[in-house]
């Protein structure tokens, strides 16, 4: 080695230590930066204001049918539409479109794309200008969240922060679920749910690509891609989410040509509107909740509330129209259309009529003739007479002033004829039947101070179409006291409770009654175009054309339609077998095609014509049947409050027998408590006596008081 070379190595070492010494303080200085930023950030997070999701958290109030299914939603205080929606609950292909367009790697950074923000630095220090932008879905929410707006760089830092705070406390999932809430969709739309129904008018968990797309587009700049007032810019837009998608693989070319030939909505739909009377009730009885759930069918109740619509657009510029549907063998309400149009002015369409005090009309007849069966005064086959009668100062005709003279029980019924209804009732006192609508939970309104007359079998009182679908679903499922409800659960709830077991004392009629008013009211005349047989209805028109009903039933459903003026005007012409029977039949045919059957004759039913009558109902005559004070019946009918009826009941029976007490409620004292038909000991002056039965099985027990009411019960009893 020359000594040029030696000197130049020894010159080296200095060198190249005093680089090392060097490098090593810059990477002592760099870690020590490093870990100084990380603990600023740290002390930022630390000293950040809590994230306001409590107000995040605040939707719309939703109403949803019995599957779910959005029947009203309404605005937020602030006037928004921010509807309850999950990741969950929109289209999958929308959320890869989305995270395509907006945030490649969620699921992986912790809420900064440091890849991403190296990337738009580095883009904004080559060209001089922002290229592209690196805020994450996280960072966006958290934008959202704090309502900043702004662009600078501390805005963009403290969205970092914010975005990192965000993940801290959240998961990745509700994080996505606080986007699809509050994201931006122009005008007072906000999040994908309430965005989906304003433009498509449907849920987001089926969307076309095109519509996904634009779905995607519009949170970046709502006001000016606002499809209802832009159209070609949220084209444009749409058009380039599309092709970021097909850049990323998510769709295919095929895909993409098509959904960019897909047209924009150019306008905004309205937000489903279904039920809106009992939606409202239902939200104004609990306005803590922010999700109510109803009974309701929202398929039925779109149908049935079209048919409302069109048939009274068809009656009258000035007419209403009701109508209610209830499951009778659960007693849920499954549509309950209040008015033509809730926002139809003209009509009064914000009125609920279903629950109006309205005069039913011949609608309660049945119920008359019913009380005749099950007191065993009368028989379908009996014959009456239909001829002109005073009753006192009361003097009734039929509709069609003209008489049928004499005519069997199934034909007056059939035939609506007003006479012998009155007969009938002149039998049996007001008082009882009013007594009996109250003891199955109707509460009829009489004028001030007005005791029950012979008018109210024709409709001389007030009840609302709610009361007239109870009645009838209690006719359909054999007399059995039937409870409408319209809240989720409610009637398993009841049976849980024990509470349906209560329904044996409000008992509207007998089985053997209600089968016979059944078996009667199938066979009336059906509107023209109608096919008879496959309901029992009745259909009633209250005094001065003012109110027209039509109430029916099948199998499983009972329907109860209105028709009038909200005011109470009188609309001449307007009867209920013209104007209201046509609807309940369209109702009936709308909402199912396959008629369920009506029930069977049950067990003591008599089914034989009029000459094989026992001689004392063969003809209908008030002498045949003792007098009796019914003036007890107004308030307390009398009632067996136990046993219930058709209960099975276990004893000690063999050498200690139990003794089973009996209880009655109402009716006039004394009493006579008799099991099998057998009168038992008792003391007639007290409501309650002991029952020694004599061993297991079915047994009858009835009671009767000095007026001549008479209840009874079927029990079982097992050891």
């Amino acid at each position: 080695m020359t000594a040029a070379s030696n000197n130049e190595a020894l010159s080296s070492k200095p060198r190249w230590r005093t680089l090392r010494r060097w490098g090593f303080r810059a990477a002592v200085l760099l870690v020590v930066s490093v870990l100084a930023g990380w603990a600023a950030f740290e002390i930022a997070l630390r000293n950040l204001p809590p994230l306001p999701l409590k107000a995040a958290g605040e939707v719309s109030v939703t109403v949803l049918d019995r599957n779910d299914h959005l029947l009203r939603a309404f605005t937020t205080k602030e006037g928004r539409w921010r509807l309850p929606v999950t990741n969950k609950d929109v289209d999958p292909r929308y959320l890869q479109l989305l995270l395509a367009f907006e945030d490649r790697r969620f699921w992986q950074h912790g809420g900064v794309d440091v890849l991403a923000l190296s990337r738009a630095a580095l883009q904004l220090a080559m060209n001089g200008r922002i290229v592209s932008g690196a805020s994450t879905l996280t960072m966006q929410t958290a934008r959202l969240l704090d309502a900043t707006y702004e662009r600078s760089a501390f805005v963009k830092a403290w969205q970092i922060l914010r975005a990192v705070q965000l993940e801290r406390q959240l998961t990745k999932s509700e994080i996505l679920d606080l986007y699809l809430r509050l994201a931006p969709f122009g005008g007072n739309i906000e999040g994908t749910r309430a965005a989906s129904l304003a433009y498509f008018g449907k849920e987001p968990i089926r969307l076309s690509v095109a519509q996904a797309a634009l779905l995607v587009a519009l949170p970046q700049s709502p006001e000016t891609r606002r499809p209802d007032l832009h159209p070609k810019l949220a084209r444009i837009a749409r058009d380039r989410v599309l092709q970021r998608a097909l850049d990323a693989g998510v769709i295919s070319k095929a895909e993409a040509d098509r959904a960019k030939s897909e047209a924009v909505p150019h306008g905004r739909k309205p937000f489903p509107l279904l039920a809106p009377h009992l939606a409202e009730k239902e939200v104004a009885a609990a306005p803590e909740k922010s999700i109510h759930r109803l009974t309701i069918d929202a398929g039925q109740q779109r149908s049935l509330q079209s048919l409302v619509a069109e048939r009274a657009k068809r009656l009258g510029a000035r007419l209403s129209a009701a109508l209610i549907a209830v499951d009778h063998t659960t007693g849920e309400i499954i549509a309950h259309v209040g008015s033509p149009g809730y926002l139809n002015k003209n009509r009064f369409g914000s009125i609920d009529m279903t629950d109006a005090l309205r005069s039913p009309g011949s609608t309660l007849k049945p119920i008359v003739y019913g009380l005749s069966f099950e007191r065993g005064i009368a028989h379908p086959e009996t014959l009456i007479e239909d001829r002109p009668t005073r009753f006192g100062a009361y003097r009734p005709e039929n509709f069609d002033e003209t008489y049928r003279g004499t005519v069997t029980i199934r034909e007056a019924l059939e035939s609506s004829l007003n006479v012998p209804a009155v007969r009938v009732l002149d039998a049996l006192g007001p008082d009882l039947f009013i007594g009996r609508l109250r003891k199955a939970g109707v509460t009829p309104v009489l004028p001030d101070g007005a005791r029950p007359s012979l008018a109210v079998a024709l409709g001389g009182l007030g009840l609302t179409l709610k009361d007239l679908a109870s009645l009838y679903a209690s006719l359909a499922e054999g007399g059995r006291h039937v409870v409408l409800n319209h809240h989720v659960g409610e009637a398993a709830k009841r049976r849980l409770t024990g509470e349906i077991a209560d329904d044996a004392n409000h008992q509207l009629l007998s089985p053997v009654a209600a089968w016979y008013i059944s078996d009667i009211l199938k066979d009336a005349p059906a509107p023209a175009n109608a096919r008879s047989g496959r309901i029992a209805y009745k259909t009633g028109t209250s005094y001065g054309y003012r109110d027209a009903f039509a109430v029916g039933y099948d199998g499983r459903y009972t329907i109860a339609v209105w028709v009038g003026r909200p005011d109470g005007a009188s609309t001449p012409g307007l009867i209920g077998r013209v104007a209201a029977a046509p609807i309940l039949f369209d109702a009936f045919a709308r909402l199912s095609t396959t008629r369920a059957p009506l029930a069977k004759a049950p067990r003591g039913a008599l089914r034989v014509s009029g000459a094989d009558l026992p001689p004392n109902l063969k003809r209908f005559s008030k002498m045949s049947i003792v007098e009796r004070d019914t003036s007890s019946f107004t308030q307390d009918p009398l009632s067996i409050a136990f046993p219930p009826d058709r209960s099975e009941l276990e004893m000690v029976l063999g050498t200690n027998p139990d003794q089973l007490q009996l209880k009655a409620e109402g009716g006039a004292l004394p009493l006579t408590w008799l099991v099998d038909g057998k009168p038992i000991p008792s003391d007639p002056h007290r409501r309650a006596a002991f029952w020694q039965p004599k061993g297991p099985g079915f047994a009858k027990v009835s009671v009767i008081d000095s007026a001549g009411q008479v209840d009874r019960v079927t029990v079982r009893l097992s050891e």
